[in-house]
Formats: structure tokens, sequence, C-alpha cells
């Protein structure tokens, strides 16, 4: 991935749907386009990633934080991984300049928190900041199919100006490999976020 920094911090959490690649291969991208992320993580997705794709995470922040830093290569003073309840992280207030947020992927039990405003950990708080401080957030469902309550909460999201980038990967680029799939749906959010990417062309790019 071949991508310039236009943004110089973003928030990712991972939360318990399908599809922890996405949010992984993000962090990836982002961390090798010399940004700095803060990084969160539930225990369902600490759960998902291991029944899902064998990757076994420890549930400890420090830990956690020197295994991603090794495995992607980060730089000193680049990741930082906050604990589900760390109410002094700089995401949990206003006040703190701390970019965009993304939640990827994003379940349907964590979309209906931040619709509702629950803040119940640090990662529905920090969206919950996002949205009252009109900074950006992109919320990455993986759900199918969607019942009158999420879209309820899609579209109240929506109204407020969070962006809904479902994980519904396209064919017109012809993924020759499931690495390809999660690639399209990382790339639209590289996208959003204002970073150069070469991983999925421009329509109608030649």
């Amino acid at each position: 991935m071949n991508s310039k920094r236009q943004v110089s911090a973003v928030t990712l959490a991972l939360t318990g749907a399908s599809g922890v690649q996405y949010g992984l291969r993000l962090l990836q991208c982002l961390l090798a386009a010399d940004c700095r992320v803060y990084f969160m993580i539930s225990k369902a997705a600490l759960m998902v990633a291991a029944t899902e794709a064998d990757i076994k995470l420890p549930a400890e922040r420090e830990a956690l934080q020197r295994k991603l830093t090794s495995q992607f290569n980060a730089k000193p003073d680049q990741l930082f991984v906050f604990d589900r309840e760390q109410w002094t992280a700089p995401v949990a207030s206003g006040s703190a300049k701390t970019g965009p947020m993304v939640v990827c992927p994003c379940s349907m039990g964590t979309l209906s928190a931040i619709a509702t405003g629950a803040s119940n950990n640090l990662i529905e708080r920090a969206a919950d900041v996002a949205i009252k401080e009109k900074r950006q957030l992109i919320l990455v469902p993986r759900e199918t199919p969607l019942s009158a309550i999420h879209l309820e909460h899609m579209f109240k999201l929506a109204q407020l100006g969070v962006t809904l980038l479902p994980a519904c990967p396209g064919f017109y680029h012809r993924p020759q490999s499931v690495d390809d799939m999660v690639d399209f749906i990382v790339a639209r959010i590289l996208n959003q976020l204002g970073f150069e990417q070469d991983m999925l062309p421009a329509w109608g790019d030649v």
C-alpha cells in the first residue's frame, strides 16, 4: 500500500462483528502511512479474532501494544493502545485534538450504543465525543440481514453526519483472493480519511 499522509492521528476501534481482518489491515496501512493511531479493541473482537482468523491477541493493554507495534513495525510513540475503561485517554474528551475515528468492524451492539449515546466504555465514549465535536466518524458495520432497528439507528447516525461504510466488498476490480476483498473495503476507508492509496484504483482510471 502506497499512501500519502493527510491526517496526523486516527482513532481506530475494533468491535465484535465478523471481519476483524478489515480492522487489522486498516491499522497496518495507517501505521505504514506514518499516522499516529489511538487503538481500542473490545472483548468480543478479541474472541472473533481468535475464532475467525486464528489470531490470538493479548487482552492486556501493554502486551497488546507491544505485539501490534512489533507486528506492524510501528515507530516509537506511533501506536497507543487504550483499555476499554481507560477514561484518562485523550479520546475520552473533546478537549483533546484526536482527529477522525473509525470503528472497523462495527458490531450492531456498538452501533446501537453510539446511536443512543450510551458511552458505557471507551469505544462508545470516543464515538460520542467525535459526534458532539463534529469530527469525522466512520462506522463499518458487518451484518445481514438488517432489521428495522439496525436501519433506524443507521439513519439516525447518518443524519448526525456519521459515515456508514458497510463491509460490502465489490467485485468490479476482479478480486483474486480474500485479501483483495479486504483491501477493497480498507481502500474505501482510506479514501474517506483523505489518504492516497493504490490498492483500489478510482473508477475510470486507466
